[in-house]
């Protein structure tokens, strides 16, 4: 008879093959002492297989991923993979207890990377995190929203290292898949650094659940772990088309103050020299258009209508093709919709 799978070791818990648990790692207390805790929930498999991590709210008001998480714990492919999975629901716990992006102290934990154990209080829970969790895991998806009066069609990036992420951000099956540079500071550079693979999810808008987007979400990681061979293929929906690849993106910026009328959604192709917004002053007298600067899809926009000078109002990512992408992007974009469509609270994608 072969030997049982070891236990996983994480923080002073092992959990053993086949069963699952939720650690608590101390991080700090709040200032009226009470303690705050990294919570993190582990499945681990009876077979051997790669250890994957994934990880929402870095961003406190990013609060989608959360969602996510919470469904993707309830989806029962885990009931038998294989490997390992780190699921960590919230990091900024600070961010979110307060629905903002930061730390107390005002720091961007996504800045922070790879932290230490001394330093800043967003440091030391950078340092906890990179070390306790990502660490552990050969693979790592990272869930984010865009910020707060802004929305994101869904999105996954990855850097420019070639192999197995550019595979796995196919199989993940989001609409458009973007290579963006690695940012000082960042939990993809720490965890590239360290040889862990990263993908970054981004769909909807800060403070709020997007139904497309968690559906989306949540089969995406699922795909992922397919393609890792940690899960059966039942229950698990194909991509209707492959998704879109950009190369750049940028975003268009508001020529003066006002108010703001946008003409595109996320997910629409555009043309060099299309019209995107129109910022006029409150009595109507002067209107001034938010033109497009290059050609591609559009895959976040401002939802606030009230605009400074300079403010973002419209975020395009590039392609070369704007036929092929219109048709790939629609197809991604109708699968997600219809799954929003027909949510059920006993349904878990």
């Amino acid at each position: 008879m072969p030997d049982r799978r070891p236990g996983f070791r994480i923080g002073d818990r092992t959990v053993a093959a086949g069963a699952r648990a939720t650690i608590e790692l101390p991080v700090s207390a709040l200032s009226d002492h009470t303690p705050v805790n990294l919570s993190v929930h582990v499945v681990h498999g009876r077979r051997p297989g790669p250890v994957i991590f994934v990880s929402a709210a870095i961003h406190g008001d990013e609060v989608i991923g959360v969602e996510i998480v919470r469904r993707l714990l309830h989806a029962p492919q885990l009931d038998t993979m294989a490997g390992t999975l780190i699921a960590v629901p919230i990091v900024n716990t600070f961010g979110f207890l307060n629905h903002s992006r930061y730390m107390p102290d005002r720091r961007d934990l996504n800045r922070c990377f790879p932290g230490s154990a001394g330093g800043s209080l967003a440091a030391r829970l950078a340092h906890r995190f990179l070390n306790e969790v990502v660490a552990r895991a050969e693979i790592g998806i990272d869930l984010h929203s865009a910020a707060i009066h802004r929305t994101n069609l869904p999105q996954v990036r990855l850097s420019k290292r070639s192999g197995r992420t550019v595979d796995l951000a196919d199989a993940f099956g989001a609409p458009v898949v973007i290579t963006s540079k690695l940012r000082e500071g960042s939990l993809r550079l720490a965890a590239e650094t360290m040889g862990v693979d990263m993908l970054l999810y981004e769909a909807g808008e800060g403070l709020r659940f997007d139904e497309g987007a968690a559906r989306a979400g949540v089969t995406g990681i699922l795909r992922v772990m397919l393609a890792l061979g940690m899960v059966s293929k039942k229950g698990i929906s194909r991509p209707k088309a492959r998704p879109l690849r950009c190369r750049a993106s940028s975003w268009m910026r508001a020529p003066a103050a006002g108010l703001l009328r946008s003409f595109r959604e996320v997910g629409e192709i555009v043309a060099e020299g299309d019209v995107l917004a129109t910022v006029s002053d409150p009595f109507g007298e002067v209107e001034t258009d938010v033109v497009a600067s290059m050609a591609g899809i559009v895959i976040g926009r401002a939802m606030m209508p009230i605009v400074n000078e300079g403010d973002a109002v419209c975020h395009i990512a590039a392609t070369d093709d704007p036929a092929q992408a219109g048709e790939a992007v629609g197809e991604l974009t109708a699968q997600i919709e219809e799954a929003a469509a027909m949510a059920d609270e006993d349904e878990i994608i």
